[in-house]
């Protein structure tokens, strides 16, 4: 997910994406514990888009 690509999304979207992402991680987490998953990346480009995610509705709400 690119910051461009969240540019012209609203606040509704930017919600759900952000639930969406936030459940993935949760699920990724419990999957290491678990040892379902192989690529262990896969987190760190989870929060990162969370990240982006949260700087586009600080910037939208100011």
């Amino acid at each position: 997910m690119k910051k461009k690509s969240l540019k012209g999304t609203d606040h509704k979207e930017l919600k759900a994406m952000l639930d969406d992402k936030s459940k993935l991680l949760a699920e990724f987490r419990s999957g290491i514990n678990v040892g379902k998953n192989k690529n262990v990346k896969e987190g760190r480009g989870l929060r990162k888009d969370i990240a982006r995610i949260l700087t586009e509705l600080n910037t939208k709400t100011v």
